[in-house]
């Protein structure tokens, strides 16, 4: 039997239809494709908001307020839940309408003495201040000849660095001396820290602006504590590669 004859226009037609379906498929997978990687991109965005909001964050320091404990050129982790959950001071730059930011919604614990706090200072909100806190709220605190005085006592201060010598520390300047003043400009004892503020100072008492400057910190503005050092990179160094290996993994103690 003569098998039968294929007709050439319907075998070219079944072709082209059966390519159309291919690219059709082909399109769709890439869509898909582009679609799942856009739609994890989104998510890995969010994600990392979240974590650097309300987790971790990451900041690196610039100036030498807090050495020997901390150096130019650290990188630190900030715990931002040691506190309680914080509501950043914008979301992505823009204020909502009838939500109250830069307030802790929940508190998990409460600040003590001798921790290192990233917080916005109240005289310059566009940036962020890492200190240690030396008053809590009632606490009196006076500075003394560049020494640290708390409710009448002197403060056991392991961590303050003192570079200037005793013989030329002025009684004029918050440097050196600091406390209650009277109409005269003289220090007449301490100053109490009011109510939901802190009183905090550099480690590296002779070269910080803080409280002795520009008043108390509040405790809604602190971001969260300091950690420890995961990277340090030395600057004034030079060379190839100036890490500093061993501040890895340095822990941030009160």
């Amino acid at each position: 039997m003569t098998p039968p004859l294929e007709n050439p226009a319907r075998t070219l037609e079944s072709r082209e239809e059966s390519s159309a379906s291919e690219r059709l498929a082909a399109a769709g997978r890439s869509k898909s494709v582009a679609r799942e990687y856009g739609e994890a991109l989104v998510i890995a965005l969010i994600l990392a908001f979240i974590i650097r909001t309300f987790f971790v964050q990451a900041y690196m320091i610039p100036s030498g307020s807090m050495e020997p404990t901390l150096l130019i050129g650290d990188h630190i982790l900030v715990n931002k839940m040691a506190y309680g959950i914080r509501l950043p001071e914008s979301i992505l730059g823009y204020q909502i309408p009838g939500l109250t930011l830069g307030r802790y919604l929940i508190h998990f614990g409460s600040i003590h003495r001798g921790d290192v706090v990233v917080f916005i200072p109240p005289l310059d909100r566009d940036k962020d201040f890492i200190k240690r806190v030396i008053g809590l709220p009632g606490d009196r605190v006076q500075i003394r000849n560049g020494r640290v005085w708390l409710n009448g006592q002197p403060l056991a201060d392991p961590h303050a660095h003192l570079e200037v010598p005793d013989a030329q520390r002025s009684p004029d300047i918050p440097r050196d001396n600091f406390g209650q003043i009277d109409s005269t400009g003289s220090i007449v004892g301490p100053v109490e820290v009011p109510p939901g503020k802190l009183f905090v100072m550099g480690d590296n008492r002779d070269h910080s602006d803080d409280s002795r400057y520009w008043g108390f910190a509040d405790e809604n503005d602190v971001e969260g504590r300091a950690l420890a050092v995961y990277w340090s990179w030395d600057d004034a160094e030079g060379g190839l590669l100036p890490i500093r290996w061993s501040r890895f993994g340095t822990l941030i103690s009160r």
